[in-house]
Parts: structure tokens; sequence; C-alpha cells
């Protein structure tokens, strides 16, 4: 049966190929991948939603309100449980740093379960209150959905991380109805590099699962009432971005020491006791940490201050302007805890609808808290706007994105200037300090990521180093009679050979020349053994080092071949900068074709 499949893919490329050219394919390929992306947004959104409304409305029991404290608990238990007996072959992940793994360092190879094992997670994780957010995972779903269709058909490295942003970015049109913040999304944070002939396929496949996730879902996720925007507020979006940027480096430096601290503890068991009874009792005393936290915004948006603190234990004192403006400030800190807590006991999400309403309620606490000191009278609702492009610019280092998403999804482009004039300051605070977002940062620390500034380095990156170790140089034992394997290396043609012992453990090198000036010299040449001419390797290459290092080391010993090894030292075979830089000519070439 799999044999008759795999011909009938074979027959159905080559019809292909000879009916369609590679840009007419990825264009059809990219509206498959939106409507199967759409699809799977609309089922994310639908499922989670279902649980939170089960357990909020329809599941009707006196005591009920008391298990709000174990909720958070129950949903990343259930998480945690599905993940271990229903993934047991494949590692799950969550978050965007494994896709960017998986196209800087697997050959955009998304593990197939993610298609809808982030759904199940996501929805059960979020639908019991984990604090985070649905993007990142249907992110992740619609990249799967591409990587797998690109691979089933044998499509090439690149036009599969085409097929895999186009899966991103369809997944952000579907998640949000915003088509333009999706292909944005996908340019800024996937693709490696930008050409016009890419933008079809991401625009038609953002707008087809827009459309799809339409179908099922018409209402707008925020509704903004403005008359536009004050010259005179300018200063005060200034401010708002300052105070956003440094925001942005706290949640970044506190992302890490979270995720430390749940490192340290070894049993999952025991990161979803700790992190779900510290989820709960923060989501008691701060209702607004429940699941994703739009509703907040919404009302926000629609002129109720009160929202913040109104479903809280201290509700009797919202007549207080004060402790209003406390109690929202106090709420912003506890949502970025809340958010890593979730994440780092197991829990599934993304930070990218935390983001959002981190920066609303930054954007509001301060307009607000200007208005009652009477200094200025500020729209509080642009500010909640600005915040949110701001604080998603800053945190994900996609400052284009946090401008067009907020401008979508509000129906907000008349405050376009604000919106570039806080996103462009915030993400400026935060990258003089954060050189990588909090996506890209584990990566770049360990020479994994793809870089759009340094081209040669990501075209490295691209390349496998098992691809290109040459074994058919000459290879002789430590106590092998040269003159037994003189035939083989003449008809090798190649100037050194490898030395090993009986097990096939490295030892070492021999350069012909002085083989046969031993061999021509010395009188007593018929018992000579290799041990007699065996010297050191100038460097030795590790079968698991990146090409970019590879390179570095031949440049500090200046050689033009060095061996390869695997973990045990075991030899592999020659690595040398003709094969790697033939290779890099190579891609450069397909680059140069792709999509023509």
């Amino acid at each position: 049966m799999y044999i008759r499949f795999v011909n009938y893919l074979d027959t159905l490329n080559q019809y292909r190929k000879s009916k369609l050219s590679n840009r007419n394919f990825l264009i059809i390929l990219a509206v498959i991948v939106g409507i199967l992306a759409g699809l799977a947004a609309a089922a994310l959104k639908s499922l989670t939603h279902h649980i939170e409304e089960f357990l909020q409305s329809d599941w009707h029991w006196k005591y009920k309100y008391y298990l709000y404290f174990i909720f958070p608990m129950i949903g990343i238990f259930l998480t945690v449980l599905y993940i271990k007996y229903f993934i047991r072959k494949s590692k799950f992940e969550t978050g965007l740093t494994p896709l960017l793994y998986a196209i800087s360092k697997k050959s955009s190879r998304v593990e197939p379960h993610n298609i809808y094992s982030q759904i199940i997670t996501a929805a059960i994780t979020v639908g019991f209150g984990g604090s985070t957010g649905l993007e990142a995972p249907i992110v992740t779903s619609g990249s799967a959905i591409g990587s797998n269709l690109g691979r089933l058909l044998g499509l090439s490295y690149r036009e599969i991380t085409m097929l895999v942003a186009c899966g991103a970015a369809a997944g952000i049109a579907g998640a949000f109805n915003s088509p333009i913040a999706g292909i944005v999304f996908a340019i800024e944070i996937l693709l490696p590099e930008f050409t016009i002939p890419a933008f079809i396929p991401l625009l038609l496949s953002a707008a087809t699962a827009a459309v799809v996730a339409r179908l099922f879902y018409t209402q707008q996720l925020f509704f903004l009432v403005t008359e536009g925007w004050q010259v005179n507020a300018l200063f005060y979006y200034v401010i708002l971005a300052l105070l956003i940027g440094l925001f942005s480096i706290y949640f970044t430096k506190a992302n890490y020491a979270v995720k430390g601290l749940f490192y340290k503890v070894k049993s999952p068991y025991s990161k979803v006791v700790i992190g779900g009874l510290m989820l709960g009792v923060m989501v008691f005393l701060f209702p607004t940490l429940y699941g994703e936290g739009y509703i907040t915004i919404k009302n926000l948006l629609s002129g109720d201050y009160l929202a913040v603190i109104n479903n809280s234990i201290f509700s009797d004192y919202n007549n207080i302007p004060a402790l209003v403006v406390l109690f929202t400030l106090v709420t912003i800190f506890m949502k970025s805890i809340a958010t890593l807590v979730t994440l780092g006991a197991g829990g599934n999400g993304g930070t990218f609808a935390p983001s959002l309403i981190m920066g609303g309620l930054i954007g509001f606490i301060f307009a607000y808290a200007v208005n009652l000191t009477g200094i200025a009278e500020l729209n509080v609702a642009n500010f909640i706007v600005a915040g949110m492009a701001g604080a998603l610019g800053a945190i994900m280092h996609a400052p284009l994105t946090g401008i067009f998403l907020i401008a979508e999804i509000t129906g907000g482009y008349i405050l376009m200037v604000p919106l570039m004039i806080t996103t462009a300051i915030s993400y400026a605070v935060n990258r003089s300090s954060q050189k990588h977002s909090i996506y890209t940062k584990a990566l770049a620390d360990k020479g994994e990521l793809l870089s759009h500034e340094d081209k040669d380095t990501t075209v490295l990156n691209q390349m496998k180093l098992k691809y290109l170790v040459e074994k058919n140089y000459p290879q002789l034992n430590m106590n092998e009679l040269i003159s037994f394997k003189m035939k083989d290396i003449l008809q090798s043609h190649k100037n050194i050979c490898a030395i090993t012992d009986e097990i096939g453990d490295f030892k070492g090198i021999i350069y012909v020349e002085e083989l046969f000036n031993e061999m021509i010299n010395n009188a007593d040449k018929e018992s000579i053994t290799a041990s007699h001419l065996v010297q050191s390797a100038p460097a030795l290459i590790h079968s698991d080092e990146d090409l970019k290092s590879v390179l570095q080391k031949m440049e500090q010993d200046n050689v033009w071949i060095l061996p390869v090894v695997d973990g045990t030292n075991r030899y592999m075979g020659f690595v040398s900068k003709t094969a790697i830089f033939n290779k890099y000519r190579a891609l450069l070439m397909r680059q140069n074709d792709y999509m023509g």
C-alpha cells in the first residue's frame, strides 16, 4: 500500500513538473495550506471557547467557584498527560523557538503531530485558565501543515520553508482575521530573507485562511471608537513607549529566570502541582489572568475602566481611583508571571496574546493616571491600542507585526502615526538591551539562528556536515605495512591518509608526499608501518559541529582539509574547503533560481 502511494506521488510530481512551473505550483499549495490552517485556527478557537463556556457558564454546582483555584492546574495536568501518552515517539515543544530551530537546523521539518497536538494541548491549557495565548500554537500548527505537505510532495528546502511561512501567516490571519499582519509576521519572524515573488504565496495563504476562519467567526476581536489622535499627545506616546520598552526588558529577563526555576524541578508532575497552585492563587486574586484575557481589553476599550478590578475580591473598593491604578499595575506584573508559570509548569501556549494584554493594560493605566492628575486629557482607548502594538513589537522584536496587527484587529488605521512612534521607540529600547527576542536568544547563543544580517552564516546553517564528509581517502591501520597499501594510495589520487587502530579510532594522519620520500630514501622500506610516519592532525572536526566552526578551524590552522570523527573518536572521513564552497555556491544558485 505504501509503495503504491509513493509511486502515485512520484507520478503526480512528474506530471505537475511538465505542466506547472515551481511558482504556480507553490501558489496552489499556498492556497491549500491557507484553507487547512484557517480550519485549524477555527478549530482551536472553537474548542477553547467551548471549554471556557462549559466551565464558566454551562456547569452548575454551588461550590464550583472554589475549583477556580485548581482549574489551571487541571488544564496543565491534562496537557502533560496527553503529551506523555499520545506523543511518545516525538518531542513536544511549545512556542516559536522550536519552529525557528526547525527552519535553521532541521531543513524546515516540523513533526506531523504538531498539526493536531498543538490545537488539543493549547485548547486544554487556555480553556482551563492557563494564562497564555493561542497564537503560537496555531502558528506552529499551520507551519506543520505547510512543512509536511511540502515534504510529502518532495519539495526542496527553500520551497518547504516557504510553505512553513505560508502556514504561519495563515495561522495568524485565521486567529485574528488579519491577513496583512500574518504576512508581515511571516516575513519578520520566519523567512531568512524576503523576495517579491515570495509575497504572492504568503498573500494568498493568509487571505484564504482569513476567509475560511471568517466562515466560523464573523465577530471582530476588538472595537475601537476614536476620533483620531492629537498632535499635543505625541509627547505622552513617547513616554508610554519608553515605559513599555523598559517593561519588555523586564519580561524578557523574567522569562529566562522563571524557565530556569522550573528547569531545576525534574519531575513533570511536581512542576504541574507547583505551577498550577501558583497560577490558581494568582487567578483567584486577579481574575483578568484567566485564559487569554482579551475580554478585559474589550471592556476597557468600551469605556469600562473598572473592568480590571470589578471581578476581583477587591471590587468593593472600585470607587477609589488610586486603588484602581495600583491594582491594575500589580495585575500587569502578575500577568507576566502567570504566563511564564503556565509555560514552565508544562502548559502549552505562547506569549503573543499576553504581550497584547500587558501592553494594553500599560497603555490604559498610563492614560488613566495622567487624566486623574489633570495634567492632560488623553484618549484612553488610543493609548490602550498603542500599548498593545508597542509591547508586541518590543517583546517579539517584530515592530511591523505589532503595528499592522493592532491596526487590523481594532480598525485603528487612523492611529497609524501613534502606533508607529510607540512601537518603534519601545522596540529600540528593548533592542538596546536585548539583541535577540525571547524566541531567538536561545538559538543565537548556540549559533543556530538564521540571520538576516549575516548571509554567510544563514547559508552555512542550511548545510549539513554529514553530507560533505568524503570517505574515499586511504585508511591505514597503525601497525599495517605501508608497502601493502601503496597500490590503494596511488589509485586514490589523494594527498593525505587517515590512520586508525584496530577498532577504527582515529590516531592521526600521514601526508602522501612524506610517505613517498620515506619509501624512496629508506633502505628498509618494506618494514615501514604507519606508526613510523603518523602525526597529529592540525585539528579534529566532530560530526555535530556546524560548518561555520569548521571553516574557522581551517582558517586558524591554515589548512584546506581536516579529518572528521564521531562522538567516540571513530574516524568518519575528511571534509575540505572545496566541498564546503561547492555546496555553498550550489545553495546560492538554488536561491537565485527559487520560484523562477
